[in-house]
């Protein structure tokens, strides 16, 4: 019975263990970027200007890759902001260990809409206590729909 048990233990742990596969320059998901103009990311949010929506090619680095099926990450957009990206196409897999790798990505870059802006348009005319109290977190003002993804270092 002690056999068993160890040898289910040795089974899970290989397998968890050969998941983490080192990523070559060049692994594409997705299609393949066009490169001929690229953004840092860092410049993205001056780059668009009073602009809300984008195609983009942004060159960054992943800071958290939150849910790997859909491809669900954040990049890192400098002065403690980040952009929130995931992939247009949810059937994309990408691994848990892109964390802290410099991408390549080609995308929508669409400004986060705030509820507060505009409510004045759609019939909202609250004064008082209730006017201007929705506030959204700064750090996180744009969000990036990837077409393609290629790992750059």
């Amino acid at each position: 019975m002690k056999y068993r048990f160890l040898l289910v233990v040795l089974f899970f742990s290989v397998s968890a263990y050969a998941q983490h596969v080192a990523l070559p320059h060049g692994t594409v998901f997705g299609s393949k970027p066009l490169a001929t103009e690229v953004i840092e990311a860092t410049r993205l949010e001056t780059y668009m200007a009073k602009k809300t929506r984008i195609n983009v090619t942004i060159r960054g680095r992943v800071t958290k890759v939150i849910k790997a099926k859909g491809g669900w990450f954040d990049i890192d957009a400098g002065g403690g902001k980040r952009i929130a990206a995931h992939f247009k196409n949810y059937g994309i897999t990408i691994p848990v260990n892109l964390k802290g790798k410099t991408i390549i990505a080609e995308g929508v870059a669409a400004k986060q809409f705030l509820a507060d802006d505009l409510q004045h348009f759609a019939g909202d005319t609250v004064s008082g206590k209730k006017q201007h109290t929705v506030r959204t977190n700064p750090k996180k003002r744009l969000t990036f729909e990837v077409k393609g993804l290629v790992v750059d270092k």
